[in-house]
């Protein structure tokens, strides 16, 4: 099948994604067709090495009737309008998370894309389920493991930052607030949507430890949600141990526990691990099953991408209510960061 000609947009972050167009898991689907950047000198650079042409004006690049998927991979604040852009060319759109800073803008761009017949998708969360949600949502009902009663989820990673360029996005509280979560944690708060649902209250917890950037490095978001159920987020930029992104949870059932790439005694080869642990306390605990997965929530669906692109209809999961609901925990965790630390989660009906 002939491969899609796709443009990345943004070359801070899109540079990883190319890798991901010219020699890793979309490298048979997309082929890489041009680079755009604001930056001249990069976008130059990036259309050399991959001999393609480059842009520094999305405009321009829009009017190319042969490409027909753009990669945005610009910052989350004011994405929504260049989005609008790209699907007013008829364009077809993967982009990545956070998905806006606003929350209502980015509804109404969600609802939009949908109105025109435009593919627009992100990876977290995903268009379709992944492996180990997917897991999870199974082992809830093929076990009757009853209501959630809490989540505790944890990523890390040792980055050692300076500050950025005048104006950079990833230095600034109102742009990027509590750093650590916002852009490693914003996985796991959409984890927590898909299984939980919508939020009632949040709080919030950060530190600066090791970082030059004016944001902290260290943080922790606790979540009520609608339900009852009670989670937790810690994210940090400072810890070093080899086994970083590993996006760990222990989510708790009245009936059994489910594990994801938890503790430090698991397969070295697996991507991901899901275990589902039950008993009692007259009884004990045993494994009740155990499952190595392939993929996780947050990789990119190039798979899904393709096939949408092409028309061909796709079991999704994910809907612009739900993709909201995550941003909407990102709004209050920027009040309750500005304030006292504890804020209101607004409903978004997803």
């Amino acid at each position: 099948m002939n491969r899609i000609p796709i443009a990345i947009v943004g070359l801070n972050f899109g540079r990883h994604i190319i890798n991901q167009l010219t020699e890793g898991p979309a490298s048979h689907l997309f082929n890489l067709a041009a680079v755009c950047d604001l930056d001249p000198e990069k976008a130059a650079t990036f259309g050399q090495r991959f001999k393609v042409p480059h842009f520094t004006d999305l405009d321009t690049l829009l009017q190319e009737a042969g490409i027909p998927c753009i990669g945005l991979f610009t910052g989350p604040a004011g994405r929504s309008p260049l989005l609008r852009r790209i699907v007013d060319a008829g364009k077809d759109i993967i982009t990545t998370k956070p998905f806006e800073v606003d929350a209502d803008a980015a509804l109404e761009i969600l609802r939009y894309a949908a109105s025109q017949d435009r593919v627009l998708h992100l990876n977290s969360p995903g268009p379709c389920l992944s492996p180990d949600l997917a897991c999870i949502e199974a082992w809830q009902n093929d076990y009757d493991l009853g209501a959630p009663v809490s989540c505790q989820q944890s990523v890390w990673v040792r980055y050692n930052e300076q500050a950025g360029p005048e104006g950079n996005w990833l230095d600034d509280p109102l742009r990027c607030p509590v750093a650590p979560i916002f852009r490693l944690g914003i996985y796991l708060i959409n984890d927590l949507v898909s299984l939980l649902g919508e939020a009632a209250q949040i709080s919030v917890l950060s530190s600066r430890l090791n970082t030059g950037r004016p944001t902290p490095d260290n943080a922790q978001l606790g979540l009520l949600f609608q339900n009852g159920a009670i989670a937790s987020i810690s994210a940090n930029f400072c810890c070093a141990d080899g086994d970083h992104y590993r996006n760990s949870m222990e989510l708790h059932y009245e009936r059994g526990s489910i594990y994801r790439n938890c503790g430090p005694n698991r397969d070295p080869k697996a991507l991901g691990e899901m275990t589902l642990v039950m008993g009692t306390p007259e009884g004990g605990r045993r494994i009740e099953d155990y499952q190595q997965v392939e993929s996780m929530s947050g990789d990119y669906q190039w798979e899904a991408f393709a096939k949408a692109h092409r028309g061909e209809t796709l079991k999704l999961s994910t809907t612009p209510e739900k993709i909201v609901a995550g941003l909407r925990i990102i709004e209050a965790m920027s009040r309750a960061d500005q304030a006292d630390g504890y804020a209101q989660v607004e409903n978004s009906a997803c």
